[in-house]
């Protein structure tokens, strides 16, 4: 058992100072002045002048590596652990993205294994960018109803060169698909949509919605700020829908893309409900940048820290109080996602849990009750 003494919490609401006691994979108990348990060795954690949150959820990771656009040796890597652990990041989903020629979901799945087995939470996306998705078992809602780490279907590319262009039918039967399969599987059954370029990104999402009789809150569209028009237009979708900003691909493109930390500011103020905001790393992708003539120029690799540099700023800089701000990549992720142990500090949840310093600085970190990060120092 681990009790954290003179925290001030946030779970994500404003807690104030509280001591919370971990027992095993789960929070035990939040209260002031907590008792330590009779005959039990509990380990103390002073905590006083630190601020307590959940764990981040990172919604959308290429954990198996992606890429592939300039070629074979554009293949990007897996992250390994320590990449999540850096970035506060106690729960990870994965995709595989837009190669889903060579690479394969069955890649994707085994990492996400290997993740847990490591003391991480993670699930995954089934699919990749093109339309019919490739899958584990050869049907998404078969993967959806029998893969328990299957929880939804992506990242399916839109309005992108790199896409295969389903049609609005196209978009519905697979909205049917991934809804009969989180029903038998009790999943959430999001299909998570990566944007691109192209003008009016969210309008085959409007069709297909209404042509399906289906909520917009089917899908996840992301990289939601990847430039003013799509930003634009996120925040008149966004009061109906999800919105997803990424976080990694900012610093490569920041002529293009606006500054995430920025973003969630934006749609605040443009009166999006902050629960349809969610801030994901697209960490493990490729970023490339193409010239008019569609050759790749650049490639830059994005990771799970940008997340944590977004959130700071958003807090920090952008002066979004911690409660809100923090929504964003915890409480309302697990939400949508239906990740119904994550997102909060309460009795009976996850014990994933960060503290951080007053300028937030990563100073302990816990992912189901376990040490990842001590007095700064990764130790997993």
């Amino acid at each position: 058992m681990i009790l954290i003494r003179n925290a001030e919490v946030y779970t994500p609401d404003p807690a104030g100072r509280q001591d919370v006691l971990l027992a095993g994979t789960q929070v035990a108990q939040i209260g002031k002045n907590l008792a330590l348990p009779a005959g039990i060795d509990v380990e103390e954690v002073d905590a006083g002048g630190l601020m307590l949150m959940p764990g981040l959820i990172d919604s959308h990771v290429h954990v198996a590596g992606a890429g592939g656009e300039g070629g074979p040796m554009t293949r990007t890597p897996e992250l390994p652990l320590h990449r999540f652990v850096e970035a506060a990041v106690t729960t990870a989903i994965g995709c595989l993205g837009t190669d889903g020629i060579t690479r394969n979901v069955e890649t994707v799945l085994m990492k996400v294994k290997g993740l847990r087995q490591q003391g991480l939470s993670a699930w995954m996306y089934t699919g990749s960018y093109q339309v019919p998705p490739v899958s584990v078992t050869g049907d998404v809602a078969r993967d959806l109803a029998l893969i328990d780490e299957v929880i939804g279907l992506g990242e399916i590319a839109l309005s992108d060169h790199r896409s295969s262009h389903p049609t609005i039918t196209q978009l519905v039967q697979l909205m049917s698909q991934v809804r009969l399969g989180a029903m038998l599987g009790h999943k959430a059954g999001i299909i998570n949509v990566h944007l691109g370029d192209d003008k009016n990104p969210f309008k085959p999402l409007y069709e297909a919605s209404a042509q399906s009789n289906l909520s917009l809150k089917t899908f996840l569209p992301t990289h939601c700020n990847r430039n003013p028009w799509i930003f634009g237009d996120a925040k008149d979708y966004g009061r109906s829908g999800y919105v997803d900003i990424t976080a990694s691909a900012y610093p490569y493109f920041p002529d293009d893309e606006i500054k995430p930390s920025v973003a969630i500011a934006e749609l605040l103020k443009a009166e999006v409900p902050v629960e349809h905001i969610t801030m994901s790393s697209d960490a493990g992708g490729s970023l490339p940048a193409f010239d008019a003539e569609g050759n790749l120029i650049r490639m830059d690799i994005g990771y799970p820290k940008s997340l944590l540099v977004e959130l700071a700023d958003a807090i920090l800089i952008e002066k979004i109080p911690p409660d809100i701000a923090i929504r964003v990549c915890t409480s309302n992720v697990a939400h949508v996602l239906k990740l119904s142990r994550k997102g909060r500090i309460a009795k009976g949840m996850d014990a994933d849990l960060a503290l951080f310093s007053a300028d937030f600085e990563l100073m302990h970190l816990f992912a189901l009750g376990r040490w990842m990060v001590k007095n700064r120092v990764i130790t997993c």
